[in-house]
């Protein structure tokens, strides 16, 4: 079941060239103090001394290391580069994948390079990975490693270096799908563990945390009962077990001792000190755990992250498709204009898929500012605006000439509301103008999609709505033209579309007449 951990290796490729975590991978995060041993322990895991060492902050930026147990198609692929048959292990980085690496020293003076092009030369961190592929005879697994947890700044770091150092982790280890392997130094009080401290924070109950105690050789011969107590787990409270490792000592390094050196050293102590329990602990039995529990951990998250690649995929698919080049201008061009215009309509007649639950759009807009505006402003004309009773009756005699009749006659009122329907003109006219800015408007609440694509070609959007204004101003003076020409029309016919305003003028000019004969 190796090929798991090389899927979600590769996934975990493509989500650090394009800096984003858009699913949450299961991944090993390793977690410690500086002086917590957290560089002896990867390196024994892997078998080869390839980390930078020094005082103070060495680990500025999370390291990806992916190891991987090579296949006979890894090694021609090698072969190709290096025409080299004695390698026997190697080393590639993501960010020269046609480099081979097989000196590891030559590994660790990359890191420390790529580590200051990312985080800078002066002890400062980054959230940038580096991924370091190695490939090797003994197993497949994956770590990320962080810097190491830090409370007083060294030189020219950042006075919030501890605060930026603990953002990075928690950044990792708040994921679900994340194994926290916490590093505790025996030789100090489990209670006072740095690392344990955080990763009780995100994971209280302890379900996805490994301890590892480090340092086993070094505790002071009066506590290596309480030291029993800690690797029988009987005082960290983590459901994945705690497991002993002895680091290799600096006279070791010093001395170039090889890792199998060291590893054959490890077992020899484990069982002089801790014979009823040495099966359980070592580096060995630590690379075993972690990759059960790294595999059992992606089998059970496989149907929620094929789900989140599956929805991941369309989503840039989508994307994709807005940022590919067409193949063919002019068809691309009409296509991309007939769904804006289709988008345009929809979006007036309410015939959208994607209908707003936030705001009033398109065409329920106009009908809005329709009721709210026009309709409001229409209704509050007086039709006896600049009208006088006195008016009223100059009217009414005028046209009535020698005759006596109580009732208003047709010329009368055909005088009065042509000169009264020229006050309709501005409401009408000023509403032409709203409704012009609200048909701009529709075409920004048109698909998003649509608009995304329209802002990839800055001329292409200038002249579309260019056009859509010349459009409108054409329509807009044409139909200014046809309100005059309409009331116009309507002076001439009284055929007006507001009965109450003909009626308050024939109620108004009876009760006119009706006074004056009654005074006569």
């Amino acid at each position: 079941m190796e090929f798991l951990i090389q899927t979600i290796n590769k996934l975990q490729d493509v989500f650090a060239v394009i800096h984003e975590n858009p699913i949450d991978l299961p991944q090993i995060v390793v977690v410690g103090s500086q002086s917590s041993g957290k560089s002896s322990v990867l390196e024994s895991l892997v078998g080869r001394s390839f980390l930078p060492r020094g005082v103070g902050i060495v680990t500025r930026a999370p390291l990806i290391l992916q190891m991987i147990k090579y296949t006979g198609k890894d090694r021609e692929s090698m072969l190709k580069i290096t025409n080299n048959n004695a390698i026997k292990e190697w080393a590639c980085f993501s960010h020269k994948p046609d480099v081979v690496f097989h000196d590891f020293d030559e590994v660790k003076k990359e890191i420390e390079k790529m580590t200051d092009i990312l985080a800078g030369e002066n002890k400062g961190i980054t959230k940038k990975p580096i991924i370091l592929k190695v490939y090797t005879s003994l197993y497949t697994l994956t770590f990320v490693d962080l810097p190491g947890i830090t409370k007083v700044p060294v030189g020219n770091q950042p006075k919030d270096i501890d605060e930026q150092i603990q953002s990075l982790i928690f950044e990792y280890i708040k994921q679900p799908n994340a194994i926290i392997l916490a590093l505790v130094a025996a030789n100090t009080d489990p209670a006072t563990s740095e690392s344990l401290k955080i990763a009780k924070q995100l994971d209280p109950d302890g379900a996805r945390t490994i301890a590892v105690a480090t340092k086993l050789d070094i505790i002071d011969k009066g506590t290596i009962n309480d030291v029993t107590d800690l690797l029988r787990g009987k005082i960290i409270p983590v459901k994945l077990g705690i497991i002993g490792v002895v680091n290799r000592s600096q006279q070791d390094i010093n001395q170039n001792k090889t890792l199998q050196e060291t590893q054959k050293k490890e077992t020899e102590f484990l069982k002089t000190n801790y014979p009823e329990i040495c099966n359980k602990h070592g580096t060995q039995v630590l690379a075993n755990t972690l990759q059960d529990v790294l595999i059992k951990h992606i089998k059970k998250t496989i149907p929620t992250l094929y789900k989140n690649l599956v929805e991941t995929k369309k989503k840039l698919e989508s994307e994709l498709k807005l940022l590919k080049t067409p193949d063919c201008e002019k068809t691309f061009l009409l296509d991309l204009l007939n769904e804006i215009s289709k988008s345009y309509c929809e979006s007036v007649t309410g015939d959208r898929k994607d209908i707003s639950d936030k705001m009033l759009m398109g065409g329920a807009k106009l009908v809005n500012v329709t009721q709210d505006h026009f309709s409001k402003h229409f209704m509050v004309v007086d039709p006896l605006h600049n009208l006088s009773d006195k008016q009223i009756e100059n009217y009414l005699l005028n046209t009535s000439g020698i005759k006596k009749s109580s009732i208003v006659n047709h010329k009368a009122l055909e005088i009065m509301v042509s000169r009264q329907l020229e006050y309709l003109i501005e409401p009408a006219l000023s509403f032409v103008d709203i409704v012009r800015d609200e048909m701009v408007n529709i075409l920004d609440s048109i698909d998003q999609k649509l608009l995304y694509e329209l802002d990839r070609f800055p001329k292409l959007n200038n002249d579309v709505r260019s056009t859509l204004d010349k459009l409108l101003e054409m329509k807009l003076n044409n139909i200014k033209k046809s309100i005059k020409s309409y009331i116009r029309t309507q002076q001439k016919f009284l055929n007006i579309t507001n009965p109450n305003y003909l009626l308050q003028l024939i109620n108004s000019s009876a009760g006119c007449r009706s006074s004056f004969i009654k005074d006569k």
